[in-house]
């Protein structure tokens, strides 16, 4: 039988509202006959306009129909080779498309703030409306210059945070839509809440504020339809009144304090003023992906300190907020909620590492029993402690709290530790999808670094459906591109800089993720579009670096990227090095690698864009680069010349740049390292994806099974051993002996986080070598099963979601026997490269082959 299986409308499987006229359409097929093929697909709308996508399951269809304000529903018909029919609908609504907005900015006219490194004053607008018959629908839509959450006759509107999100606020703004009909009363009170956020609160790791705006303000509508079709628009202006909120603290990284005692309906109200926004951003539909509560936490234990501090355990690493069940409160009682990642040998909250985050929530109660939430902030930690309140008057547990990404792939084999640091990936990607990529959820910083997402996003497809959320994010970063080509280490960049003295040039491995993001999501999805509108930026980027790479030195030594370290990353937090300026120093390696690298990437891309000057242009740049890295670097037997080290030897064995007997020799110079090493990492970011493919791809497997399944300092799995439930930012953040290493003394000014996901780039390994799934083409319309065989593993298991399905495999050793599992989406081949070769198509399949 022929099946639609899952139906997409803007990389979204859930209904969304929309501004795009020319939507993208995506589906997956199933069916219980091997010979089936798609033969036709059309996309119908509710208002009569058709399309068809022929023998594809993806594309964009034109309607020119549309009207704002509408729910539509879209219908995919498909027709298989055999004649088979299936269909499947999905709705979606147009937002306001290009109406004009009735309410007017509004905000505190009467409120200066000019305080540094602090977020604003909150501020709370109250507006009453009565109804005028029998409501069909009412939505309301809003967007902020800052953070915003709405409540209609004393319920929360909509189970969404951080709104209006986090973009390039001066290119693009969102709006959200939220349909409050089942909350209408003939007699309506609606309190808007307001806080800084990251437009005009404190915010990037020297707590700059205001960059956006000089306060924060507010633009929204209700829209009220009547069943006799006539509409009612109440749009914000200086009818909604402002009064005291009962938010005294909103702040991205401190938290927030919430005063229970305070009644919008009693309290004293003023009109509030229009605001002049100085800046003209695009203003768009949401086209992201909310941020939500998302999975419930139970504390596994609790302990009451000697002064009194209740301190819940978790059990795990994460990012969100608590949710209180306090009885028996006074009035006025003050009750405080800190947060931390790691404990004192005093069992109280290590809280050093946070910084100048504050991390914590006050709840100021009325009288009786009443539940706390906070709404606009979330912390990352693991630990709670918890004042102001006796253990038997409050339940506490959690919600984790971010982006709302399906997860679609999974990873597991033998080796339970393994299995253990697949699932800290896992958590680290959730507490680092909150709107934006960011680096860590819990101290002063939760920023969109670059480097991090450009090395973390082929592991991130595997395991989430990241279309929607990376692309949104992308625009950003284009948005935010300098003409030079160069890109901000952080995206969006929001008032940070580095390097302040020089920020229009192009800095290796973090400016990459203009190149990587997309070429990722085209390996992954087979999404050609995605490249087609990231092309521009990535030719900028690769021109900006080959600029950089050539303004110094002569012959060949114009391709070896030397601009003075202080403006570069280099191999930065590499484990074998105990400095920053030591990290930065071996730029020259990391730059010309990424010189290679980039130009490589945007040829093959340029290729597939039939852009046949550029594939050449850069084809050479990438030639010339690889030379002289080769003559530079190495010496005629391909040992680093030089002080060796591991990431010297892994980029241009990863990337491709050496061929043959040499590239044999460096794996081997590699292996010897390693071992010389204990088979401890040695790498930092830009290696730390690479390193074991650089050593399994080049005849030394057992070596890079070593290195993942060793359980010394600095490795993957002592951080298991340690008890981490999240990839750490150092391998070493804790030393063997127990002690925390906050990287007090390396030039970073103490920085170490328990949950970045950077180094869980690994989790690429498990997929394609582990488990042996790697794509022949974009999309993995073609694949192979070739698992590379190590180690203490005996068995593997995983899936993945492709754009033609998922893709399921197992294989099992027993003696000299495999057996394998294999489940081949509709339209999709497995080319099977162990044993006797051979091509499998849709279907499951059952394989038992002689090792």
């Amino acid at each position: 039988m022929l099946k639609i299986d899952r139906l997409y409308v803007e990389d979204s499987l859930t209904p969304i509202v929309s501004d795009v006229t020319s939507p993208s359409v995506r589906f997956t097929l199933t069916s219980d006959k091997a010979e089936s093929g798609l033969k036709n697909a059309t996309v119908s709308l509710s208002n009569g306009e058709s399309f068809s996508l022929g023998k594809t399951n993806s594309g964009r269809v034109s309607f020119t129909k549309l009207q704002p304000f509408t729910v539509y529903r879209l219908t995919v018909v498909v027709e298989d080779s055999l004649g088979e029919k299936a269909e499947k609908s999905i709705v979606f609504e147009t937002g306001r498309l290009s109406t004009p907005w009735e309410g007017k900015w509004i905000t505190d006219t009467a409120y200066s703030f000019t305080e540094k490194k602090v977020s604003p004053k909150p501020m709370s607008f109250f507006k009453s409306f009565e109804t005028k018959g029998v409501v069909r629908r009412a939505c309301i839509y809003a967007t902020a210059l800052g953070l915003y959450q709405f409540d209609l006759n004393g319920k929360p509107v909509g189970d969404r945070y951080l709104t209006p999100g986090f973009t390039s606020y001066k290119s693009q703004l969102l709006y959200q839509s939220y349909d409050i009909t089942s909350l209408l009363k003939k007699e309506n009170h609606l309190e808007a809440h307001l806080g800084g956020g990251w437009a005009v609160g404190s915010y990037v790791m020297n707590r700059v504020n205001r960059v956006t705006a000089p306060r924060q303000a507010l633009l929204a509508e209700i829209r009220i339809t009547y069943e006799d079709g006539s509409v009612e628009t109440l749009g914000t202006d200086p009818s909604w009144l402002l009064y005291e909120s009962p938010y005294k603290e909103i702040d991205i990284y401190d938290g927030e304090t919430f005063d229970a005692r305070i009644d919008p309906l009693k309290a004293h109200k003023r009109p509030s003023g229009v605001e002049s926004v100085k800046i003209n951003p695009s203003i768009e539909a949401d086209y992201g992906v909310a941020v939500k509560n998302q999975i419930k936490m139970e504390p596994i234990s609790k302990t009451v300190l000697q002064d009194g501090t209740i301190v819940y355990d978790f059990g795990q690493n994460f990012a969100g907020v608590v949710h209180a069940e306090i009885k028996n409160a006074k009035e006025g009682q003050k009750i405080e909620f800190t947060h931390a990642e790691i404990l004192k040998a005093d069992g109280s909250l290590n809280r050093a590492l946070l910084r100048s985050a504050k991390a914590h929530a006050l709840y100021i109660a009325k009288e009786g029993k009443q539940t706390y939430e906070p709404r606009m902030s979330y912390m990352g930690f693991r630990y709670v402690g918890v004042t102001g309140i006796e253990e038997k008057d409050i339940e506490l547990y959690a919600y984790a709290r971010f982006s709302d990404i399906e997860q679609t792939g999974d990873f597991a084999c033998s080796n339970e530790k393994l299995n253990r640091l697949q699932q800290n990936i896992l958590w680290s990607s959730r507490s680092n999808f909150v709107e934006i990529p960011t680096d860590c959820p819990q101290r002063d910083e939760r920023m969109g670094w670059t480097g991090d997402i450009a090395l973390f996003a082929k592991t991130a497809a595997w395991n989430f459906d990241t279309p929607r959320f990376l692309k949104k994010w992308l625009r950003d970063l284009r948005s935010e591109q300098l003409k030079t080509g160069g890109v901000p280490n952080t995206i969006p960049n929001q008032g940070y800089g580095f390097p302040v003295t020089m920020p229009k040039m192009a800095i290796d491995f973090w400016g990459d993720a203009s190149v990587l993001v997309p070429y990722s999501l085209y390996e992954h999805y087979g999404d050609e579009e995605i490249l087609k509108i990231s092309y521009p930026s990535m030719v900028k980027y690769a021109k900006a670096e080959k600029f950089w790479a050539n303004i110094w030195g002569l012959g060949k030594y114009r391709y070896i990227w030397h601009t003075p370290a202080l403006f570069h990353f280099g191999d930065w937090v590499s484990p074998d090095e105990p400095k920053m300026s030591g990290w930065q120093a071996r730029s020259r390696y990391t730059a010309t690698a990424s010189l290679f690298h980039m130009s490589d990437l945007v040829s093959k891309a340029a290729t597939i864009l039939d852009k046949k000057e550029d594939a050449a242009f850069f084809a050479k740049v990438a030639k010339k680069t690889r030379n002289a890295y080769n003559s530079v670097f190495f010496d005629k037997d391909y040992q680093i010349k030089k002080k060796p080290f591991q990431t010297a030897y892994v980029l241009p064995l990863y990337f491709n740049m050496v061929e043959g007997e040499q590239k044999q020799k460096a794996a081997d110079h590699l292996a010897e390292l390693a071992k010389a090493n204990d088979y401890t990492i040695g790498t930092g970011f830009p290696g730390t994806p690479y390193i074991l493919f650089a050593l399994a791809d080049n005849g030394h497997l057992e070596e890079a099974y070593k290195m993942l399944l060793c359980e010394k300092s600095p490795s993957w799995l002592y951080e298991v051993k340690m008890g981490g439930t999240t990839i750490w930012e150092r391998f070493d953040a804790i030393k063997e002996g127990g002690e925390g290493n906050l990287g007090q003394d390396d030039g970073t000014g103490g920085m170490v986080s328990f949950n970045h996901y950077a180094s869980g780039a690994v989790g690429d390994f498990f997929y394609r070598r582990i488990l042996g799934i790697e794509e022949i083409e974009p999309g993995y319309r073609s694949f192979r099963f070739a698992p590379a065989f190590g180690g203490d593993i005996t068995s593997a298991k995983g899936h993945t979601l492709t754009p033609y399905g998922t893709i399921e495999a197992s294989w099992k050793k027993e003696g000299n026997l495999l057996k394998a599992d294999i489940a081949v989406p509709y339209g999709a081949t497995c080319e099977v490269k162990v044993g006797e070769p051979k091509t499998l198509k849709q279907g499951k399949h059952h394989l038992e082959i002689k090792l």
